[in-house]
């Protein structure tokens, strides 16, 4: 069972609060010319392997060349891609490509040019989540949940001017939570610059304060606070913990009680953290359960079969999958594997305590992504009631592992997921109330910025205890907002474009 956990594994960062403020004449298009590189008969990526540039900042050895790093990166594709065959034909020696003094500059850029252009039904890219990593940094996030920062998660609520740059939480513990930084504050100034500065200068100046990735800076940030006005607070960058579990509670009603878990990250951290959110609600005698993703990107896939398991118990999920993994056509052996169960056990191979609920209340927005959306998949796989509360979700039925190389971890969309009835279409998102294969039973609601999360007077929490009690969804208020996620939102000025570990599920490379 331990092995098939670890070869299973999946990695996850979030990056609603790690994200880079970007110009827009900065951002790349993908295309150029073609050399024949769309090929699907192309050597192995091992003939290529670990033969770095001599400039690659991140590789331990420099034997190699920033081409042969860049004929590693199509090979791999080729041999793991869900999409080899819509690799789009590119030509590898173009300028943006091959810049030896920004080795990671000009492989990310190459990378991103070989993803697949096909679209989804909605109109949406199908493939917006591959992405690469240096491996040092992926590696502190994954396993441990750490990573530079000040504590602030930032929510955004336009791409352009007016940004409506809020603080969707802040982590406990840190400088920001001990400072005072509070939900909905609004974002006026860093380090005396406009949130809303879009010039190339005011966009490095909000990067280096907003989104920081090296621990020792200090910046100043300016907020409005409503009923209070302005407040000013300087925050040092440091490595942060995370904590996926950032609350958890019981909400005493007319009908039982139901029991909260505000959950933000499938790092490996969150499996103790989980654990005893479950165990307390147990003792407490919840009867229904509202689970708040809404921030969720997802994360590692075993963590979200073990919660899973918490929720709906050993009757309903004994022998059954949580997700069966479906590679490209090439890849046999892979396609040949045993579906992941749902695990009733820990790391440590303790058991796992369980609500046994029939019915769950999910909370969502357009940030409840990938191994979340497999908690919602998987559950509703074996009839599970579900319930959705806020927002569609980002849509990611995929996943993928890291593959290391050169110091720089690759991961490129490998597999898509189905449940127990073998459904993994919702590329486009689960809607609450929507219709077909993807709409689920619900009420669309607005993330409330104006309230702490947790709270019962908080927007979705509200809307979702409101609609267990009646069975009618609350009108919106328009007071309510309808923030967006920290990805590419538009295309002039500044965007706000969120480092891809936002949204995704993840497996241990076997190979």
């Amino acid at each position: 069972m331990e092995a098939q956990r670890q070869q299973h594994v999946g990695k996850r960062v979030r990056a609603t609060w790690v994200s880079l403020l970007v110009a827009a004449a900065t951002l790349t298009a993908c295309g150029g010319g073609s050399d024949g590189d769309s090929s699907n008969r192309l050597a192995s990526s091992s003939q290529y392997a670990q033969q770095c540039a001599p400039t690659n900042p991140y590789a331990s050895t420099h034997t190699g060349s920033l081409d042969i790093e860049k004929q590693w990166v199509r090979a791999y594709l080729n041999d793991a891609y869900l999409w080899y065959d819509e690799v789009p034909a590119i030509t590898p020696g173009l300028a943006q490509y091959s810049n030896t003094s920004d080795v990671y500059g000009s492989l990310d850029n190459y990378f991103q040019a070989l993803k697949t252009t096909k679209l989804t039904a909605s109109g949406a890219r199908k493939d917006k989540f591959s992405f690469i990593l240096p491996t040092s940094t992926s590696d502190a996030i994954f396993d441990s949940g750490v990573e530079a920062g000040n504590g602030i998660n930032w929510r955004m609520q336009s791409p352009t001017k007016p940004r409506g740059l809020r603080v969707a939480y802040v982590t406990p513990g840190t400088e920001a939570a001990t400072k005072g930084v509070l939900r909905g504050d609004t974002l006026v100034t860093v380090d005396g610059v406009s949130a809303d500065d879009d010039t190339s200068a005011g966009v490095d100046v909000l990067n280096a304060g907003l989104f920081p990735s090296d621990a020792g800076g200090t910046h100043t940030f300016v907020f409005t606070r409503a009923g209070v006005g302005q407040v000013s607070v300087s925050l040092t960058t440091v490595a942060v913990t995370t904590k996926p579990v950032l609350n958890y509670s019981v909400v005493p009603t007319a009908t039982g009680n139901v029991g909260t878990i505000v959950f933000n990250s499938h790092v490996a951290p969150a499996e103790a953290q989980l654990i005893e959110a479950v165990s307390s609600l147990k003792a407490q005698g919840v009867t229904d359960l509202v689970l708040d993703l809404r921030y969720n990107g997802g994360g590692y896939l075993y963590i979200a079969s073990e919660l899973a398991y918490m929720i709906a118990g050993p009757a309903r999920t004994a022998g059954k999958t949580f997700e069966k993994l479906n590679y490209n056509a090439m890849r046999t052996s892979d396609n040949a594997r045993a579906p992941y169960p749902f695990q009733a056990t820990s790391t440590t191979n303790a058991a796992l305590p369980t609500l046994d609920l029939s019915r769950v209340y999910v909370l969502t927005t357009s940030e409840t992504c990938s191994a979340s959306e497999a908690v919602i998949n998987g559950l509703r796989g074996v009839d599970l009631d579900v319930r959705q509360i806020g927002g569609g979700t980002c849509g990611k039925p995929y996943g993928f592992a890291a593959q290391d190389n050169c110091g720089i971890s690759y991961f490129p969309i490998e597999f898509q997921g189905v449940n127990a009835k073998g459904f993994g279409d919702y590329a486009d998102g689960f809607v609450p109330n929507g219709s077909g294969a993807t709409g689920i039973a619900g009420c669309a609601a607005s993330d409330d910025l104006s309230q702490p999360l947790g709270s019962p007077d908080e927007g979705l929490l509200k809307a979702a205890l409101a609609y267990r009690a009646t069975g009618a969804c609350p009108a919106l208020s328009a007071a309510q907002e309808s923030a967006q996620s920290l990805g590419v939102l538009g295309n002039r000025g500044a965007a706000v474009r969120g480092r891809p570990l936002l949204s995704n599920r993840f497996l241990k490379s076997s190979r």
